[in-house]
């Protein structure tokens, strides 16, 4: 076992570095070139990782950091503050691309609550390409990029709880009930995660800061620690991960523990992506092809005209509304891992889980290639709109 996990990080590491390069000349997202990496090594192509057990423990590890790094990023004071000002282009056009989703997903023959998970999935835009395509040293992109992190922060939290809507559906047993529950658990976690910060945390903080190997075994700790007490409260690993980076994220320290923290979330990027494309069945995809185009075309048509709208009807200008609607108009990572949340918890067929990865590498790759070639970005393809 232990030479099998070496040489998995082996070809996960040295193949996404190889691709990756590929990548950048080619003006593409790295996400491409991690799942491409896990497709090429994964059983459907050369089959050099076949292990399904190991796969799938590489994606769920992959996921509970990535949450946690996420939540750590979005401090409450400011996750209120952005969610005043876009829940109603967030909720408004959260409706609308769920039932594109949904529909597609009827039209395939799909059951219903596959339809429900595919519409969830339809209704997120990718943070990575909308943040990681970004100038940030220009004024009128500081702004764009308030618009577009406050519509992504929302999302983050609709897909947090369509985690909670998969976890009850996963149950088969009672599941209003569950959910009850379940979401009854939830702001007590939240409220005693805060308490524990203040209290507990912030004093040990504020004792040991200089000690950067402290901070860290600290930070992990409180992240696995939190994780698998929402796993005992019936929620899940992935929630709790989230939840006590949210609380993590109140802390004073909490832009030092996030930058020290990057490389680790880089890596764990890096192996969630790499275990969804080593789990992609190409022969399953192969057959959902016609229905994932159809669900990308929505997607990257609907998307940018339904935000253009509804951000010039709350006051944005003309050209700050076009741009961010074609920045958001992807599906995103999220709906990957909703997906594969999904699957490992045996709630949507595989073909439905097909559909939604094809569409979102399709989005991905035709989205983040108009964007640099259109708008400013780090990458763009042309000197006077490559900007930093």
């Amino acid at each position: 076992m232990g030479e099998s996990v070496l040489f998995s990080v082996f070809l996960i590491f040295t193949g996404a570095a190889l691709l990756a390069t590929v990548a950048l000349f080619a003006r593409q997202s790295l996400l491409i070139a991690y799942i491409a990496v896990g497709v090429i090594a994964g059983p459907s192509v050369t089959g050099l990782i076949a292990d399904p057990h190991l796969i799938s423990e590489l994606a769920h590890i992959g996921i509970i950091f990535l949450l946690f790094l996420l939540g750590l990023d979005l401090s409450p004071r400011k996750l209120l503050g952005q969610i005043q000002e876009a829940v109603g282009v967030t909720l408004i056009s959260s409706i609308i691309f769920a039932l594109l989703g949904y529909g597609v997903g009827l039209a395939a023959g799909l059951s219903r609550v596959d339809c429900l998970v595919v519409g969830m999935a339809s209704t997120l835009s990718s943070t990575i390409i909308g943040l990681k395509l970004l100038p940030t040293t220009v004024l009128h992109h500081r702004h764009t990029g308030e618009v577009i992190i406050s519509i992504l922060l929302l999302q983050d939290l609709l897909a947090i709880g369509a985690l909670l809507l998969i976890d009850t559906l996963a149950t088969g047993s009672m599941p209003w009930l569950q959910a009850g529950l379940e979401f009854a658990g939830l702001p007590l976690l939240f409220a005693g995660g805060l308490v524990a910060e203040r209290w507990l945390l912030r004093p040990l903080f504020q004792r040991f800061d200089k000690v950067g190997e402290y901070v860290f075994l600290l930070s992990l700790g409180w992240c696995l620690g939190f994780a698998q007490f929402a796993q005992s409260l019936g929620l899940s690993y992935e929630v709790g991960a989230f939840i006590g980076g949210i609380t993590l994220a109140n802390s004073p320290i909490a832009p030092f523990i996030a930058e020290s923290l990057r490389p680790l979330r880089d890596f764990f990027l890096v192996m969630f992506f790499f275990a969804l494309g080593a789990g992609f069945d190409l022969a399953g995809a192969a057959s959902v092809w016609p229905s994932a185009l159809a669900l990308a075309a929505g997607v990257l048509v609907i998307k940018p005209v339904t935000y253009r709208a509804l951000l010039r009807r709350y006051g944005e200008s003309t050209v700050l509304a076009g741009e961010a609607g074609v920045r958001l108009g992807q599906m995103s990572e999220f709906s990957l891992l909703l997906v594969a949340v999904a699957v490992q918890a045996q709630t949507i067929s595989h073909q439905a889980a097909h559909l939604v990865q094809v569409a979102t590498l399709i989005t991905f790759v035709v989205s983040s290639t108009f964007v640099v070639l259109r708008y400013p970005s780090p990458i763009a393809l042309s000197e006077h709109l490559r900007r930093d």
